[in-house]
C-alpha cells in the first residue's frame, strides 16, 4: 500500500494556474489508479480528475478543458495542472490512490488551494 503526500496549494488569484503534486511512498506505484479530488468548505468531496494505470483520464465537467491530470510512474508522483482557475476552485485538494475498481482507497492529507483576489 502507498502513502501519499500533496504539495503545490496556494493563493492565486481568478484567471491563474497553479500545479498540485503528490507524490507515493510505497512499491508498484504504476499499479495504481490514480485521482484528484476536492472538498469545499461545507460540501461534499467531489472528484475533480482520474487518471488510471492504463492511461485513461476522466475529468468533472467544470474542469474539462481547465485541468490535466498526468503522472511520471518513475517519480512515483502524479500532477494537476490548473489553468484558468475559478474562485469556486477554492477547496482543500485530495490525491487519492487506489489499486483496482474493487481497492481500498488511499489518501493523502491534502493541500488547499484559494481562488482570490
Amino acid at each position: 500500500q502507498v502513502q501519499l503526500v500533496e504539495s503545490g496549494g496556494g493563493l492565486v488569484q481568478p484567471g491563474g494556474s497553479l500545479r498540485l503534486s503528490c507524490v507515493a511512498r510505497g512499491s508498484h506505484f504504476w499499479l495504481y489508479d490514480m485521482a484528484w479530488y476536492r472538498q469545499a468548505p461545507g460540501k461534499q468531496r467531489d472528484l475533480v480528475a482520474a487518471l488510471s494505470s492504463d492511461g485513461n483520464t476522466n475529468y468533472a465537467d467544470s474542469v474539462k478543458g481547465r485541468f490535466t491530470i498526468s503522472r511520471d510512474n518513475a517519480q512515483n508522483t502524479v500532477y494537476l495542472q490548473m489553468n484558468s482557475l475559478k474562485s469556486g476552485g477554492t477547496a482543500v485538494y485530495y490525491c487519492c490512490a487506489k489499486l483496482g475498481p474493487f481497492g481500498s482507497a488511499t489518501w493523502g492529507p491534502g493541500t488547499q488551494v484559494t481562488v482570490s483576489s
